[in-house]
C-alpha cells in the first residue's frame, strides 16, 4: 500500500477481535494502519479477516458501504518493528497477561519512534506496572475500547504517574476522530468501567444465590427499568432527577436487611445535609440549574419513547430457545 503523507499512520499491534475492531475504526477515521501480531502471517490472515467482517458490516447497514475498500487500502499487516517504526500512535491489544503485554511493549518500545504515543488496550492490569516496560514511559497510557471495538461508543483514557498530561489530548482527537467518546480515569484496579460492571454483576449473582430471582428475571429488571435509561444518563445524573434525599431515604431502607453492603455513601449525606437534592434543588452531583428541569424531563420522556420503539423495531435479542425449538415438533 502506498501511504499518503497527509494521513496520520498508527500501529495496533494485536490484530485478534479487540485489536482488529480498533484497527477497523482507526482505518475508517482516516488514518493509515499497520496491523503487528505473533508473526506476519497471523497479521496478514486476520487483516483478510478485518476486510471480510467490514464487507458483511456494510451489507448489514452497520458500516458504510466503503468500508471494506478502505480498510483494505489503509491496513497492512507487518512484524511488530515494521508496524510500530515510523508510527505516531501505537495500540497495543496482545493477550491480558502483563507477561505478554510486557514482552510486546519492550518489542514496541525498541523499535518506535521515540516520541510515538503508546497506548494499551488493557482492561484489568494497572497501567504503571506496565509502563514498566516502556521507554520513556512519560508517552505511555492506556486506551481501554471495549467490545465490540467497533459498534461500542466510549473509550478509557488512563494516565499512569508519570504520563505527561500534554498527550491526552492529542489521544482525545485520534479517538475522536473515529466517532467514539472519551473518559479520562485514574490507574486504579479496574479503572470505572470494569468496577462499575462488576459491582453489578456481583449483586446480580447474589440476588441469584439468595432465590430472590433467576437470572432471566434478573436481566429484565435491568434492561427494562434501570439499565433502559443508561443509554442517556448515568449513575449520577438518574440520582440528580431522582431526587438524593430519596435515595438516602432507599439506602436506609436497604440498611435494615444489609446495614454494611448498603451503608449510605459519605457524599451523599453531605449533599443531603447541606439542602443539596438534585435537580429539584438545582444542584446535586452534577449542579443542573432548576429552570433547566422542564427542558430535562422532556429530553428523557423523548429518549425513553425512542428507546423503546427502538427495542420493539429490532425485537427480543436471541438468547432463549426460539419458539420452534421450545415447542418441538409439531
Amino acid at each position: 500500500m502506498t501511504q499518503t503523507p497527509e494521513r496520520p499512520i498508527y500501529a495496533v499491534v494485536g490484530s485478534g477481535y479487540m485489536g482488529g475492531g480498533i484497527a477497523q475504526v482507526l482505518a475508517m477515521s482516516g488514518a493509515d494502519v499497520r496491523i503487528a501480531d505473533v508473526d506476519l502471517e497471523v497479521a496478514r490472515s486476520n487483516r483478510e479477516r478485518l476486510i471480510t467482517e467490514a464487507a458483511q458490516f456494510a451489507a448489514d447497514g452497520l458500516f458504510p458501504a466503503e468500508a471494506a475498500g478502505i480498510i483494505a487500502e489503509r491496513a497492512t499487516a507487518a512484524t511488530i518493528e515494521e508496524a510500530v517504526a515510523g508510527a505516531s500512535f501505537i495500540e497495543e491489544a496482545v493477550p491480558e497477561k502483563i507477561e505478554i503485554k510486557h514482552a510486546t511493549l519492550r518489542r514496541i518500545s525498541e523499535s518506535a519512534a521515540p516520541d510515538a504515543i503508546i497506548g494499551s488496550n488493557t482492561s484489568t492490569i494497572l497501567i504503571g506496572r506496565l509502563a514498566e516496560a516502556v521507554d520513556n514511559p512519560a508517552r505511555f497510557l492506556g486506551v481501554h475500547f471495549s467490545n465490540p471495538a467497533p459498534f461500542i461508543p466510549g473509550v478509557e483514557l488512563i494516565p499512569h504517574a508519570t504520563t505527561d498530561e500534554a498527550i491526552l489530548p492529542v489521544v482525545e482527537q485520534i479517538v475522536a476522530a473515529t466517532g467514539k467518546e472519551t473518559a479520562r480515569v485514574k490507574d486504579a484496579t479496574g479503572f470505572v468501567l470494569n468496577r462499575l460492571q462488576y459491582a453489578l454483576f456481583h449483586e446480580a449473582t447474589q440476588l441469584v444465590e439468595e432465590g430472590v430471582a433467576s437470572p432471566e428475571d434478573i436481566d429484565t429488571i435491568v434492561r427494562t427499568t434501570f439499565g433502559f435509561r443508561l443509554p442517556f444518563f448515568g449513575p449520577f445524573a438518574i440520582a440528580d432527577m431522582a431526587g438524593l434525599d430519596v435515595y438516602a431515604f432507599c439506602y436506609a431502607s436497604l440498611q435494615t436487611e444489609f446495614p454494611e453492603r448498603f451503608a449510605t455513601p459519605p457524599i451523599l449525606e453531605q449533599l443531603v445535609s447541606a439542602g443539596k437534592l438534585g435537580t429539584k434543588s438545582g444542584a446535586g452531583f452534577l449542579d443542573v440549574p432548576s429552570e433547566r428541569t422542564p427542558e430535562l424531563v422532556a429530553y428523557r420522556n423523548r429518549a425513553y419513547v425512542a428507546m423503546k420503539k427502538l427495542v420493539d423495531e429490532l425485537g427480543p435479542a436471541p438468547i432463549s430457545p426460539s419458539p420452534a425449538a421450545a415447542g418441538g415438533d409439531a
